[in-house]
């Protein structure tokens, strides 16, 4: 140990805990990436609003639909910029600070897939019901989805939300295993 009292490493490991901070530029493109969503979520908005008038009530639903749809997304990303990058490569020493997520306060890589899982589960619910109202409000003849789409969509959003038990499953599992040890 140092005089900090930080335990001394040898070169290699320092290397391999080094190695983490090959993360940040992947975050930092996240963010990046969520400020295209930014300009996507305007856009749209904007299409809604200069358009209101002339849609019907199904078409504006849509609409909504398709801005949940982005800022959903757009939680996600915050969840894993903020939680891997605090998982993975250094802490960001929020304890004091007032905006603080709740969330992240207990996150760990096992939180943090759960959390993903269930974010997943919910941008798949906006599509799978863009789809059914797509369908509904077009009709079968006019939809931009086939029988064999929507069954696949169908398919897909049942097996996320099949992962998603096993996920957390497993979770616990392994936390009431971790309870058992100590």
């Amino acid at each position: 140990m140092n005089d900090s009292g930080t335990p001394q490493l040898n070169p290699l490991q320092k290397l391999i805990f080094s190695s983490r901070w090959l993360q940040l530029p992947l975050y930092l493109g996240l963010i990046v990436a969520q400020g295209v969503y930014v300009v996507l979520f305007m856009k749209e908005l904007w299409h809604l609003i200069s358009h209101a008038t002339s849609l019907n009530e199904q078409l504006i639903m849509l609409a909504v639909l398709g801005l949940i749809d982005v800022v959903m997304i757009s939680n996600l990303l915050v969840m894993v910029i903020v939680g891997g990058y605090e998982t993975f490569v250094s802490r960001l020493n929020l304890q004091s600070h007032p905006d603080q997520p709740e969330w992240l306060s207990h996150v760990n890589a096992s939180v943090l897939k759960v959390k993903l899982a269930m974010a997943i589960i919910g941008i798949s619910s906006i599509h799978l019901l863009k789809t059914f109202i797509d369908i509904g409000t077009l009709g079968s003849e006019g939809s931009r989805y086939t029988e064999t789409g929507v069954m696949w969509q169908t398919i897909i959003h049942t097996i996320f939300i099949i992962s998603a038990i096993g996920i957390a499953y497993t979770d616990k599992l392994m936390g009431s295993t971790a309870t058992k040890k100590h």
